[in-house]
């Protein structure tokens, strides 16, 4: 692969978008982290906990309710985390799944499930009752759809871990989608886990073998007797056997049919017979598949000269005409092809 083939291939393509993407994503975070006025105006406890700046995951006391503005806050920051978030393992998705198969439904649902699950953890993380509420909600609700490769199970679950770590620790959501795109797009490049070189040749081999013990002609009918012929019933028999018999006759037919060979008459007429014939009939195996003298009519106007030809196939009536005025240019008056 040239250099420029390499840059411009598809997986290059979404390599450096991702490495981008996560670079103005980690450097604009730290840049609005640093520009905010946290150290003036205390931040609350819920986006402290979603920030990864508070206690220990381990040692954190259960979530107190929060104000209607605070609570619709962390969820708005949870869930644009979320997309941002999915938006690359969306990419990546794209580049590694095979065509057969595709569903652009699944490509949305890697970004709409994160950020859904975000909202709806940081609601129940902060609401007993909405915690009950929602687990009969989806007791009630099923899903329909289903996945057709268990790589798309996988994204999906990532997807909902994404979700989830959004809406706990977003440090923690980061390292998961930075990690699993890498690991993903590490194994597409190197395609790991493909069939061996020698396995394909040892399979190759063998069904080489079978193809060849089928084409012998007692192989194949016994193989047709035992698992076709067997459960046909006698008019079944019949009326196959009449059809293999106006098929082998129309086989021989085709067969021992000989080729239809075209001759056309090339007639030519000259005032110096002798010199057109010195000149063309050397040139005639190259401008014909074949040919033959036919005849010579002389008269008060020239003479008359025929041959039989057969035309190539890459050569046309108007072509061969071409070529044989061209080389019996001096003592050629016309040509005709019939």
């Amino acid at each position: 692969m040239t250099a420029g083939s390499w840059r411009s291939a598809p997986g290059t393509r979404v390599v450096v978008r991702c490495v981008l993407y996560y670079a103005v994503l980690v450097i604009g975070a730290t840049l609005g982290w640093h520009l905010l006025p946290h150290e003036a105006t205390p931040m609350p406890a819920s986006l402290e906990a979603l920030l990864g700046l508070g206690a220990d995951l381990g040692e954190q006391p259960a979530a107190a309710a929060l104000d209607e503005i605070t609570l619709a806050v962390t969820v708005a920051v949870a869930m644009s985390a979320a997309a941002l978030l999915s938006l690359p393992v969306a990419w990546v998705y794209l580049l590694t799944r095979a065509k057969r198969g595709y569903q652009q439904s699944v490509v949305q649902l890697l970004v709409v499930l994160p950020t859904v699950v975000s909202g709806v953890v940081l609601l129940v993380k902060y609401s007993v009752a909405l915690a009950f509420s929602l687990a009969g909600i989806v007791a009630a609700v099923r899903f329909r759809n289903s996945l057709d490769d268990s790589k798309d199970a996988v994204y999906v679950f990532l997807a909902t871990a994404i979700g989830l770590a959004s809406a706990v620790n977003l440090p923690v959501a980061t390292v998961l989608s930075i990690g699993f795109n890498a690991l993903a797009l590490a194994m597409w490049y190197t395609d790991f886990g493909s069939s061996p070189m020698e396995l394909d040749g040892r399979i190759a081999e063998r069904k080489l073998q079978r193809a060849k013990q089928l084409s012998r002609t007692g192989t194949f009918v016994a193989r047709m007797d035992e698992e076709v012929l067997r459960n046909m019933s006698n008019e079944q028999l019949e009326g196959l056997a009449e059809r293999a018999w106006r098929r082998a006759k129309a086989n021989n037919m085709t067969t021992e049919m000989p080729a239809v060979v075209v001759e056309r008459t090339l007639r030519l007429q000259t005032a110096d017979p002798t010199a057109l014939r010195r000149v063309l009939e050397p040139r005639l195996s190259e401008f014909t598949r074949q040919w033959r003298f036919g005849s010579l009519d002389t008269g008060d106007d020239g003479a008359v000269i025929e041959y039989r030809i057969q035309l190539r196939k890459k050569t046309g009536p108007d072509e061969l005409l071409t070529l044989v005025r061209a080389a019996g240019a001096s003592q050629l008056t016309s040509a005709e092809l019939v």
